[in-house]
Protein backbone atom coordinates (compact mmCIF):
# COMPACT_ATOMS: atom_id res chain seq x y z
CA UNK A 1 0.00 0.00 0.00
CA UNK A 2 1.16 3.49 -0.82
CA UNK A 3 0.19 6.41 1.43
CA UNK A 4 0.53 10.11 0.61
CA UNK A 5 -0.22 11.93 3.86
CA UNK A 6 -0.83 15.61 4.62
CA UNK A 7 -1.30 16.52 0.95
CA UNK A 8 -4.14 19.07 1.28
CA UNK A 9 -5.13 21.42 4.09
CA UNK A 10 -8.16 23.72 3.97
CA UNK A 11 -9.89 25.52 6.85
CA UNK A 12 -8.56 23.01 9.33
CA UNK A 13 -9.51 19.89 7.34
CA UNK A 14 -6.60 17.73 6.24
CA UNK A 15 -6.47 15.10 3.51
CA UNK A 16 -4.42 12.04 2.62
CA UNK A 17 -4.72 9.53 -0.20
CA UNK A 18 -3.64 5.91 -0.28
CA UNK A 19 -4.26 2.71 -2.18
CA UNK A 20 -3.01 -0.54 -3.52
CA UNK A 21 -3.78 -3.54 -5.68
CA UNK A 22 -6.94 -5.44 -4.81
CA UNK A 23 -8.69 -8.09 -6.89
CA UNK A 24 -11.68 -8.69 -4.59
CA UNK A 25 -13.84 -7.01 -1.96
CA UNK A 26 -11.96 -9.00 0.68
CA UNK A 27 -8.61 -7.63 -0.53
CA UNK A 28 -10.04 -4.09 -0.62
CA UNK A 29 -11.31 -4.53 2.95
CA UNK A 30 -7.89 -5.84 4.00
CA UNK A 31 -6.19 -2.73 2.58
CA UNK A 32 -8.61 -0.47 4.45
CA UNK A 33 -8.02 -2.44 7.65
CA UNK A 34 -4.25 -2.16 7.13
CA UNK A 35 -4.56 1.61 6.75
CA UNK A 36 -6.69 1.88 9.89
CA UNK A 37 -4.08 0.00 11.94
CA UNK A 38 -2.36 3.37 12.09
CA UNK A 39 -4.18 5.17 14.91
CA UNK A 40 -4.15 8.44 12.96
CA UNK A 41 -6.15 6.91 10.08
CA UNK A 42 -8.46 4.98 12.39
CA UNK A 43 -9.44 8.28 14.03
CA UNK A 44 -10.02 10.08 10.70
CA UNK A 45 -13.46 11.52 10.10
CA UNK A 46 -13.81 9.83 6.69
CA UNK A 47 -11.99 7.08 4.80
CA UNK A 48 -13.87 7.19 1.47
CA UNK A 49 -12.83 4.66 -1.14
CA UNK A 50 -13.66 3.09 -4.49
CA UNK A 51 -12.43 0.33 -6.79
CA UNK A 52 -13.33 -1.63 -9.90
CA UNK A 53 -12.89 -5.24 -8.82
CA UNK A 54 -13.26 -7.92 -11.47
CA UNK A 55 -15.42 -5.56 -13.51
CA UNK A 56 -17.67 -4.69 -10.53
CA UNK A 57 -17.69 -1.08 -9.33
CA UNK A 58 -17.65 -0.76 -5.54
CA UNK A 59 -17.48 2.34 -3.35
CA UNK A 60 -18.01 3.58 0.18
CA UNK A 61 -18.46 7.25 1.12
CA UNK A 62 -17.81 6.59 4.83
CA UNK A 63 -20.05 9.56 5.65
CA UNK A 64 -18.55 11.95 3.06
CA UNK A 65 -21.59 11.98 0.73
CA UNK A 66 -20.62 11.62 -2.92
CA UNK A 67 -16.90 11.09 -2.34
CA UNK A 68 -16.92 7.38 -3.22
CA UNK A 69 -18.78 8.07 -6.48
CA UNK A 70 -16.26 10.77 -7.45
CA UNK A 71 -13.30 8.46 -6.72
CA UNK A 72 -14.97 5.69 -8.75
CA UNK A 73 -15.62 8.02 -11.69
CA UNK A 74 -11.95 9.02 -11.74
CA UNK A 75 -10.80 5.38 -11.61
CA UNK A 76 -13.13 4.54 -14.51
CA UNK A 77 -11.71 7.43 -16.57
CA UNK A 78 -8.17 6.27 -15.81
CA UNK A 79 -9.08 2.68 -16.72
CA UNK A 80 -7.71 1.51 -13.36
CA UNK A 81 -9.05 -1.92 -12.41
CA UNK A 82 -8.26 -4.17 -9.45
CA UNK A 83 -6.88 -1.27 -7.43
CA UNK A 84 -8.47 0.49 -4.47
CA UNK A 85 -7.98 4.22 -3.80
CA UNK A 86 -8.81 5.66 -0.37
CA UNK A 87 -9.17 9.39 0.34
CA UNK A 88 -8.93 10.21 4.05
CA UNK A 89 -10.26 13.42 5.61
CA UNK A 90 -9.80 14.76 9.10
CA UNK A 91 -12.59 17.30 9.63
CA UNK A 92 -11.30 20.67 10.77
CA UNK A 93 -14.49 22.15 12.20
CA UNK A 94 -15.62 24.23 9.22
CA UNK A 95 -17.88 23.14 6.37
CA UNK A 96 -16.06 23.11 3.02
CA UNK A 97 -19.12 22.93 0.78
CA UNK A 98 -18.28 22.03 -2.81
CA UNK A 99 -14.56 22.51 -2.16
CA UNK A 100 -14.51 19.08 -0.53
CA UNK A 101 -15.15 17.49 -3.95
CA UNK A 102 -12.29 19.46 -5.46
CA UNK A 103 -10.02 18.20 -2.67
CA UNK A 104 -11.11 14.58 -3.20
CA UNK A 105 -10.45 14.90 -6.95
CA UNK A 106 -7.07 16.57 -6.34
CA UNK A 107 -6.12 13.76 -3.94
CA UNK A 108 -6.99 11.06 -6.48
CA UNK A 109 -5.11 12.94 -9.23
CA UNK A 110 -2.04 13.13 -6.99
CA UNK A 111 -2.27 9.39 -6.26
CA UNK A 112 -2.57 8.47 -9.95
CA UNK A 113 0.31 10.79 -10.90
CA UNK A 114 2.68 9.74 -8.10
CA UNK A 115 2.09 6.02 -8.62
CA UNK A 116 2.30 6.28 -12.40
CA UNK A 117 -1.13 4.66 -12.73
CA UNK A 118 -2.95 7.61 -14.29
Amino acid sequence: MQVFDKIISDRGSRYAVSGGAAASRAEAAALLAELKRAKRFAKATHNSWAAILGGEAVKDDDGEAGAGALILQMLERAGLHDHVVIVTRWYGGKQLGGDRFRHVADAVRLYLRETGLG
